[in-house]
């Protein structure tokens, strides 16, 4: 019954960590990455899909990005999409391509960046501290229905804030790779 509770515990934290990891994959830096745009929102064949069910996305360049449609159709709706998000790149279209070209970031919007990478860690960290919470409360109600003694419980609470420390220490890991690749010139 601990274990069950600890495995779940830690299965939503890993899932957490993870979800941060994809999210600051998104935030772009100085270098060009299919992340950026893979999993924008295109609105498609009367339906949201995401740009890379749509297209093919490569990196010929550091600063660039091609988007190759698979149907020319789709072109418009994928250059308006680019524009509606939060890039703040203007598309450059041939008929056949979309290029997206990364400009330099500026010193202040690499601060705002960092800003944006520390404010989803905390995002995160507070998901953990709720995963936390909830185990505490599954080990809390297991001693109150004597399913397990009070020091089984206490152990157990120790193993999940264990737990809870090593996952925050990889988040902040996470959140200061980020920024350092960020702030890289």
């Amino acid at each position: 019954m601990i274990n069950d509770v600890l495995r779940e515990a830690e299965g939503k934290m890993k899932k957490s960590a993870e979800s941060l990891r994809q999210h600051l994959g998104t935030i772009r830096t100085g270098r060009a990455s299919p992340a950026l745009v893979e999993h924008l929102p295109v609105e498609a064949y009367g339906s949201s899909m995401p740009l890379n069910q749509l297209a093919g996305i490569s990196v010929p360049e550091a600063r660039l990005i091609v988007i190759q449609p698979y149907d020319a159709s789709t072109m418009k709706a994928i250059e308006k999409a680019i524009q509606n998000s939060e890039l703040g790149i203007n598309p450059s279209n041939d008929g056949r391509v979309i290029r997206l070209a990364i400009p330099q970031l500026t010193e202040e919007r690499r601060r705002d960046l960092n800003k944006l990478v520390r404010s989803s860690v905390e995002e995160s960290k507070v998901a953990l501290r709720n995963v936390r919470r909830e185990a505490l409360d599954d080990l809390r109600q297991l001693e109150h229905e004597k399913l397990i003694s009070e020091d089984e419980q206490r152990r157990a609470q120790d193993k999940l804030q264990e737990m809870t420390d090593r996952y925050t220490r990889d988040l902040d890991h996470i959140g200061a790779a980020k920024e350092a690749e960020v702030m890289e010139v």
